[in-house]
């Protein structure tokens, strides 16, 4: 099985990185993932049924926009209340993620771990081929599991259109 390969697809401190997999679209079947949490434990897309589900991809948690960005959401989510789940999937090993949450007490974010097999990287196509991290990308799938929303942050070390994916989450929630 190849991968597909978008070559100079975002930049990465100003440099043309390559993407592999897929660019996912607006109105397409989300692709499933399985994941490990923060407590090792196997989180799949399957567990949202029914859920608007925030997903962002990020760099590493431990880094200043990706810290931003993840306070950010969760703060945002926080006030819309039920029928959302805010996903941030990294490289970082869970023991990390959970280490990040604790210490910045954030506990609306599901951190899961792509440091495995890199799957989800492959799949949602933000797998930096000469990093071996996850772009930034946001994506809000609906409750029936379709993509509604997809932002490839261009350069990777600015931050998304925070408002362009939550007033997406907030018409999805009615």
């Amino acid at each position: 099985m190849s991968v597909t390969e978008r070559p100079q697809a975002v930049t990465f401190k100003g440099n043309g990185v390559t993407l592999l997999g897929p660019e996912i679209q607006v109105g397409q079947a989300a692709p499933a993932f399985s994941l490990p949490n923060t407590d090792l434990a196997p989180v799949s897309l399957a567990d949202f049924k029914n859920q608007v589900v925030l997903l962002t991809s990020v760099p590493s948690l431990d880094t200043p926009v990706c810290d931003l960005e993840t306070r950010r959401f969760h703060e945002a989510v926080g006030a819309l209340g039920q029928g959302v789940q805010l996903v941030t999937v990294s490289m970082d090993l869970p023991f990390a993620q959970k280490r990040w949450c604790g210490a910045n007490g954030i506990d609306r974010v599901m951190t899961l771990s792509d440091y495995r097999d890199h799957a989800f990287g492959h799949a949602y196509g933000v797998y930096i081929k000469e990093l071996g991290l996850l772009a930034r990308a946001v994506f809000v799938i609906d409750g029936d599991g379709m993509v509604r929303y997809v932002e490839y942050v261009p350069e990777v070390t600015h931050e998304p259109q925070y408002d362009a994916a939550l007033n997406t989450v907030k018409a999805l929630l009615g």
